[in-house]
């Protein structure tokens, strides 16, 4: 038996938080009825779950990385017809959505799968998974700033929790640093650098725990390899509290580089 809403996302269906969505609207029947209960439990064997009226069906795990363009966004269903990142993955048969976001604005490195356990380990808090930014700000960094982004920022939600910042390039009218945050509150980057009066004029993901892909070119995305993949779950295996060993598969069309 399985949560009906990691089962959703494990085939492909979105995130776990938007396929919680289409429970909650009324899309999801299990065995002709209507599920809106986040904790019902399912046996996909045995049981028919539809999602609009389509059979549900579990398909093998694929694992991407593109290099995000500015101007598309991280969902798999936007009302404003904007281009979509999942729309770049040209000749990928599976469903896959993105594990976190990066905004419009945005720019750099996104996991796209299918796998919904990774995409909880990579994206919830508790994980702490890092993400490195290259940010250009439109004025020169002031040390007791570059203090402050170190210590925690007081957003409305709260504190964030210490930002890892390397200054790159320093002038009179911006600042090029790196940034690394282990949070995932929505453009944390922007917002933290906005309370303490800065305006980003680029922010670029550079990295996604220790992956980085120098050579992947805006627009192009590439297949992980099985050994990144289990690199992933070796972190999560040592985070959590109890480890399970589990077998990678990572089949699907070619990639575009």
């Amino acid at each position: 038996m399985i949560r009906l809403q990691k089962l959703l996302a494990e085939t492909g269906l979105g995130s776990r938080r938007e396929c919680e969505g289409l429970i909650a609207d009324g899309y999801v029947t299990v065995d002709g009825n209507v599920v809106t209960e986040m904790g019902c439990q399912v046996d996909p064997q045995r049981q028919r779950i539809c999602c609009k009226g389509v059979p549900v069906r579990v398909e093998p795990k694929v694992y991407y990385l593109l290099n995000k363009p500015k101007d598309y966004v991280c969902t798999s269903r936007d009302e404003l017809g904007r281009p979509r990142a999942i729309d770049l993955l040209r000749g990928v048969a599976q469903r896959v959505y993105c594990v976190g976001r990066l905004d419009a604005d945005s720019e750099g490195l996104i996991i796209l799968t299918n796998d919904g356990e990774l995409t909880n380990f990579l994206t919830h808090p508790r994980y702490g998974v890092a993400k490195t930014y290259l940010v250009e700000v439109n004025a020169r960094l002031e040390s007791r700033d570059l203090e402050g982004l170190s210590k925690g920022v007081w957003l409305s939600g709260g504190k964030t929790s210490p930002a890892k910042v390397r200054v790159l390039r320093r002038g009179s009218s911006n600042t090029w640093m790196e940034i690394t945050l282990k949070e995932g509150r929505n453009r944390e980057v922007r917002r933290i650098l906005a309370r303490l009066g800065y305006k980003v004029r680029k922010l670029v993901r550079i990295r996604i725990g220790w992956l980085e892909d120098s050579r992947l070119k805006t627009g192009r995305f590439r297949r992980l390899t099985p050994g990144e993949v289990a690199r992933f779950y070796s972190m999560m295996n040592d985070k959590s509290e109890k480890p399970q060993k589990r077998q990678y598969i990572n089949q699907g069309s070619g990639s575009r580089v």
